[in-house]
């Protein structure tokens, strides 16, 4: 069966009794129909209060993965897995994951909800609009440009210097054909005419900023702090000066409440905000995670892509922020994907080769190497594939021995918890020991450009980092404008430890070459835009809409 044809045929139970597993009442819920709920803002707050004691909170399990490839990684799966095997084993472990975009849905990607009997659900809702947090993110947003462009069009009495907009509109979507555009054209009363810009949704500073706050005080300060532009005499303009930050923060009062859903096994996964690992900071919610460690004795939580993208944003913007760190991080590795990086052809994979699989292991050494310059221990999840032989399997055990690394055979797409209860009793000991000696990479104290440096040369091997001159200037002027101690969040492709996605395996002593930064004052970091990296995606030549139909009794197929 098709993923989404396991999700059809499971039985959920009613969403209030997944809550009462970890001590949420149904007056502590606003239910979205029988199987999703929010988290009400009272409960929201006693949780929070409960894990801001790091005595009360649970062990907090980082899921990352190797650099991907078409061969597929399966990190959600695993980190759903993992989460469904340490209950099997008698760990009260509550997951938390990122929402997806509809975005990668429609497009190359599919949904992220795991695989096979490892999966939450309602898979088709989570996939598809969920509660509605992207699109009140995208209209919030959307209305902060319509309010930019309506003073200027409206005597403009800030003096906004048009030229200077750096506040983008968005869309929920891949759509390249609004990545640059020209607005206000027509007749006097169609707005002043400029050029405008979209990204997507999930990249947007808004999804930023509804991530990594607390509480709705905490999101209009936020708001109010976003820089949207500069005036006629170079002054940097917050949003707050437009007098709107209410608004914006009415239309995300319910967005910023945490969604609370179930795997196929009835265990309770927090699912909440859902920024992109490439482009922004790829992590899930902090108010969700909050939850998460406040009602569960493990906490599975996973950060998008591989180590050198989610993992790093993880530990220096969000463990920074929020106050946390892990206890262990479990990198996500396929024998497929190993042997892509030792140069096979995607054709070929299912022909056993120890020879690329050696070759191909440089690329999972790295990001072991990534994970304890931030001192924490990491246990390899060795996704299983039916190609996989086992020479292949115990070959990948002992590379990863040499590393100082435990390997587990994982096989909850087809097993769901029974098949990851092995990597649950290896991730609980390895967390239960208390081994992390959880560090930052960089200082805060350090300057931006020695931030970017410093991710650019330690994470991603590269020799040096090449800034436009352009970058060096407008990082001058954040420093002066007094956003030097803020973290980085560097954009970049996916596809390779580098900026260049050609560059498998293990890349290294390159040039980084650093495009572009953008000042993220409301979410709290600045943003390096390196090599093409886009903040709008396209869709691909035979986009995942072509499979996806819907029949008469609204049975939705070919998601996935």
């Amino acid at each position: 069966m098709t993923d989404i044809e396991i999700a059809q045929k499971n039985v959920m139970v009613p969403i209030v009794d997944v809550a009462s597993k970890i001590g949420i009442g149904e007056d502590d819920l606003e239910l979205y129909g029988k199987y999703k709920a929010k988290i009400t803002m009272r409960e929201l707050r006693a949780l929070q209060e409960k894990a801001g004691d790091p005595k009360k909170r649970g062990k907090l399990i980082l899921t990352t993965a190797v650099t991907p490839t078409p061969a597929g990684e399966g990190k959600s799966t695993v980190s759903i897995g993992l989460g469904d095997g340490l209950n099997k084993i008698g760990k009260k472990t509550v997951i938390a994951l990122r929402e997806p975009s509809l975005g990668p849905c429609f497009g190359v990607k599919g949904g992220a909800c795991g695989g096979g009997y490892a999966q939450i659900v309602p898979m088709e809702d989570i996939n598809l609009h969920f509660t509605g947090d992207i699109h009140a993110i995208s209209v919030a947003n959307n209305l902060i440009s319509a309010i930019i462009d309506n003073h200027i069009h409206q005597t403009n009495a800030l003096r906004i210097d048009p030229r200077t907009i750096t506040w983008k509109r968005v869309v929920d979507l891949n759509d390249r054909a609004l990545r640059n555009i020209t607005i206000g054209l027509g007749g006097r009363t169609d707005g002043v005419p400029r050029e405008d810009h979209f990204c997507i949704s999930v990249a947007s500073e808004l999804m930023a900023i509804v991530c990594l706050s607390t509480s709705i005080s905490d999101l209009k300060k936020r708001i109010s702090n976003i820089t949207v532009a500069q005036t006629y005499d170079k002054r940097p303009l917050k949003f707050g000066e437009f007098k709107c930050t209410g608004a914006i923060a009415a239309l995300l009062k319910d967005a910023i409440k945490p969604n609370l859903v179930q795997t196929l096994e009835k265990n309770p996964v927090f699912v909440h905000g859902g920024p992109f690992a490439n482009i922004a900071q790829g992590t899930n919610s902090i108010n969700a995670t909050m939850c998460a460690l406040a009602t569960g004795d493990y906490v599975v939580t996973e950060a998008g892509f591989a180590a050198d993208l989610g993992a790093e944003k993880f530990m220096d913007i969000k463990c920074r922020v929020a106050g946390i760190s892990p206890d262990v991080v479990v990198i996500v590795a396929t024998v497929r994907a190993i042997k892509m990086h030792g140069g096979m052809a995607k054709a070929d994979l299912a022909t056993p080769s120890v020879a690329a699989l050696q070759k191909g292991f440089e690329n999972l050494a790295v990001h072991l190497e990534n994970i304890a310059k931030f001192g924490v221990p990491s246990v390899v999840a060795i996704n299983k594939f039916v190609t996989d032989t086992d020479e292949e399997i115990e070959m990948l055990k002992k590379l990863c021995e040499t590393k100082g690394a435990k390997a587990v055979l994982c096989e909850g797409w087809g097993k769901g918890g029974d098949g990851m209860k092995e990597l649950a009793e290896v991730v609980s000991e390895t967390a239960d020991k208390g081994g992390a000696d959880f560090r930052y990479l960089y200082e805060s104290s350090a300057s931006l450009a020695d931030k970017i440096r410093t991710i650019a040369r330690q994470i991603y091997r590269a020799k040096d980092v090449e800034f436009a001159p352009s970058v060096l200037k407008k990082l001058r002027e954040y420093e002066e404008m007094g956003y030097k101690e803020l973290p980085v969040c560097i954009a970049k492709t996916q596809n390779s430890i580098s900026h260049d996605p050609k560059l498998m395996g293990a890349p290294k002593d390159f040039i980084f070459p650093v495009r572009d930064v953008q000042l993220y004052s409301g979410a709290g970091f600045v943003v390096a835009l390196a090599g093409e990296i886009m903040t709008m995606p396209g869709l691909p030549k035979l986009p995942a809409a072509m499979n996806i139909d819907v029949d008469d009794d609204g049975l939705i197929s070919g998601l996935f």
